[in-house]
């Protein structure tokens, strides 16, 4: 593994030689603004009007974490869903279009160390993303006192389904040469899997009563991502969350690999 760092290296400087990680930063910091702007005049409207009704007890219950910072994640976290096809389409399309896939099969490079490179070159745009989601929240620990780790929790999700996303935009990336074809196969695969599938499979199970609790419905909630990410944005931290961003992400990842070394076996 002692190239991939150089790999990963060569693949970040290559996001941002391209427009294409230029207008996705700026329409996702744009699209946080916007988000975490509605999030405080909610929170806002909300207080104003408990407050004129007099309700002491559910105005004590508000909290910057559940109905401002909570609300605002979950926004990011559908915009990641269309944003990360866009960042990984060309992770290995870009080489297979350009020719240079043969140069890098035929080099001494490793299959894993190219998957995992493109990986991790994915993983550091990722971060970057994260932090400037995070930059809003941290505005409210100026003027106000949200919980630290119930917020902490939150852009830990929000990261780790960001890493998730990329290997999955990885593997559609390995199985074509148009970009855009990987764009799309990647955002089926991010609502269809692992978002509309399983909530329809659990809203008609569940419609029955015998089926609410039953093994499918479990399977289901398991492999959607809504269930994980919206139990950390409440601040719980569980192993089988992270257990499901963990394996997900090995998952594709070794998919990945089999698509890109099938390419020798051609």
């Amino acid at each position: 593994m002692r190239h991939l760092g150089a790999i990963a290296q060569r693949e970040l400087r290559s996001f941002f030689l391209s427009p294409v990680a230029y207008v996705v930063l700026a329409l996702w910091a744009l699209l946080a603004a916007t988000f975490f702007l509605a999030s405080v005049i909610a929170f806002d409207s909300e207080v104003a009007r408990l407050s004129r009704l007099g309700a002491t007890e559910p105005l004590a219950q508000l909290n910057l974490n559940d109905h401002l910072i909570g609300s605002f994640l979950f926004s990011m976290w559908f915009v990641s869903i269309f944003a990360f096809p866009a960042i990984t389409m060309g992770l290995f399309a870009a080489e297979k279009n350009n020719g240079t896939e043969e140069l890098l099969m035929t080099s001494p490079l490793t299959i894993w160390e190219i998957v995992l490179g493109k990986f991790v070159a994915g993983g550091a745009f990722a971060a970057i993303m994260t932090a400037v989601a995070a930059f809003f929240p941290a505005l409210l620990f100026v003027y106000g006192d949200p919980e630290v780790g119930k917020t902490l929790a939150g852009l830990l999700a929000l990261f780790l389904v960001s890493l998730t996303y990329v290997a999955i935009g990885g593997f559609a990336s390995s199985l074509t040469r148009n970009q855009l074809v990987a764009f799309l196969v990647t955002l089926a695969l991010l609502f269809l899997v692992g978002l509309m599938i399983p909530q329809l499979v659990i809203f008609g199970v569940a419609s029955d009563a015998l089926g609410a609790n039953s093994v499918l419905v479990d399977v289901m909630r398991w492999i959607g991502a809504a269930d994980h990410f919206e139990r950390m944005l409440t601040g719980l931290v569980e192993t089988r969350d992270l257990a499901y961003f963990a394996v997900t992400t090995a998952i594709f990842l070794l998919l990945t690999k089999t698509a890109v070394e099938s390419v020798r076996w051609r």
